[in-house]
């Protein structure tokens, strides 16, 4: 094993069990199976809690993924076991949804292709999250038969063990952070998030810290534009259990808003952040009445659906769109919403985003962009992420250093102040931090994710004059 950095060392002796060698999961052995980064990891750490990797270890991963998590071909053979009243245990992420109709909860197990399982109403009462999208856990499943030639028979869901990170003390995460010099703890950030913080430079780590900000500050609404290969769905898709990713496609307004015949509350009621991936083929089932009810979501973090009260969420919204370059790896067009959908185009829709991330300035994943050293388990980073949120302080210290020229547009005020929350969350969660770096680590990334914005804006419409933000340094 290759010694370790300083910042490594650190972050083993302070945070102990919440940290993981990332090299163990490629050489755990995991193969092809699409799961993401914080299950291959409570994987790896269950059978080997010594950071060891050797061939029994390997065995045992193998035996125990071919137990509980097998592939799609072989969902038959577990029907058929099933089916001759043998229990089965399934790794999966279980969810449920209730049908008003005919007063039943259905059970969706991804792995078998099903979606009317039976669950035990105690299940449900004691894991409310499997109502809100999906939980990932250990399901105790069985089969029971029709009782006669008109009934149908059906899978049960008799127990449930989802799966638990270390207890958080997020504490004790804020006040560890002032062991770490900025440069330190700006690398541990990025090795948890998955990427190699040696590949890339101090500029490309604050633009892949700028993924998570979404996630750990309430309504901040994004749009990264890069060409493909570039890791955009990569964390969201790894890190955290409280994002939703859509990948394309059509998405209806019960999804999304509000489901009118079952009476729930849709995604953005239910998660922290809602990402769609590959936004340029987004289509919206019935765009006339989305796009109206996404852009009030959008300024005012509540909406309402078929005659519905106004429901109150604190989701972020992600956009992830390919764009294509020129040779020195520059947007070919000017106008960057050219190649998206022509809704997402609009001046009134654009606005309220509160910032564009160029993607573009990221290099290519390539096996060396890959973490191989010491960062925080996925898990328990994600859950850091969800919990600090909610945590006080950071807007008033946030307002206290923000002295932003160029602008008095409440929109651009806002989404400066925002972003540079969220930065402050991730790069100063123990609140101590001096003007000098917080203007240069906080309220200027913040700025130029705005700027982008504006420009665009100006671009596309004149009643949206040219304006340069900037700030007050000293």
């Amino acid at each position: 094993m290759n010694t370790l950095r300083p910042y490594e060392q650190k972050a083993q002796h302070l945070f102990g069990e919440v940290c993981i060698n990332k090299t163990l999961v490629q050489q755990a052995g995991l193969g092809t199976r699409s799961i993401p980064a914080f299950v291959s990891e409570w994987i790896v750490t269950r059978h080997a809690p010594d950071g060891v990797i050797d061939a029994q270890v390997r065995e045992k991963i193998r035996t125990f993924l071919n137990k509980h998590l097998p592939t799609r071909d072989q969902k038959e053979q577990l029907k058929a076991q099933l089916q001759r009243g043998e229990p089965v245990a399934l790794l999966d992420q279980f969810s449920v949804t209730v049908d008003l109709a005919s007063n039943d909860r259905r059970l969706t197990i991804p792995l078998l292709d099903e979606t009317r399982a039976g669950i035990e109403p105690t299940l449900l009462e004691t894991y409310p999250l499997l109502l809100q999208g999906g939980v990932w856990g250990v399901g105790k499943l069985n089969y029971q038969p029709p009782p006669d030639s008109r009934a149908s028979g059906r899978i049960w869901m008799r127990d449930f063990r989802p799966m638990q990170n270390a207890t958080l003390d997020l504490d004790l995460y804020c006040e560890q952070r002032q062991q770490f010099t900025l440069d330190e703890w700006r690398a541990l950030l990025v090795a948890s998030m998955g990427y190699n913080p040696e590949a890339y430079t101090t500029a490309q780590q604050l633009l892949l810290l700028t993924r998570l900000v979404p996630l750990v500050q309430e309504r901040v609404n994004l749009v990264e534009l890069a060409p493909k290969g570039t890791g955009k769905s990569y964390v969201y898709l790894n890190l955290s259990r409280y994002a939703r990713l859509i990948s394309g496609g059509k998405v209806t307004a019960a999804a999304l808003f509000y489901n009118n015949r079952s009476r729930e509350a849709g995604l953005l009621a239910h998660y922290d952040v809602i990402v769609f991936d590959e936004a340029q083929t987004l289509a919206f089932d019935n765009p006339g009445e989305i796009i109206g009810v996404f852009k009030d979501y959008l300024e005012s973090g509540s909406f309402a659906r078929g005659g519905t009260q106004k429901i109150e969420a604190t989701a972020g919204i992600v956009l992830l769109a390919n764009i294509p370059l020129d040779e020195d790896k520059r947007p070919v067009r000017e106008n960057w919403f050219a190649d998206l959908p022509p809704f997402l185009g609009e001046t009134a829709f654009i606005d309220r985003l509160h910032g564009i991330m160029p993607g573009w300035e990221l290099p290519r994943i390539q096996q060396t962009s890959i973490a191989t050293g010491i960062g925080f388990k996925a898990d328990y980073f994600g859950d850091v992420l969800h919990h600090l949120r909610a945590r006080a302080g950071y807007e008033q210290l946030v307002q206290h250093y923000s002295m932003i020229t160029g602008t008095n547009d409440r929109r651009d005020i806002t989404a400066i102040l925002r972003l540079a929350t969220g930065y402050c969350k991730l790069l100063f969660p123990h609140s101590n931090v001096d003007r000098a770096e917080f203007v240069a680590y906080c309220l200027k990334p913040a700025i130029r994710l705005r700027q982008h914005v504006r420009n665009q804006l100006s671009l596309l419409d004149p009643e949206y004059p040219h304006m340069t933000i900037g700030c007050h340094e000293e």
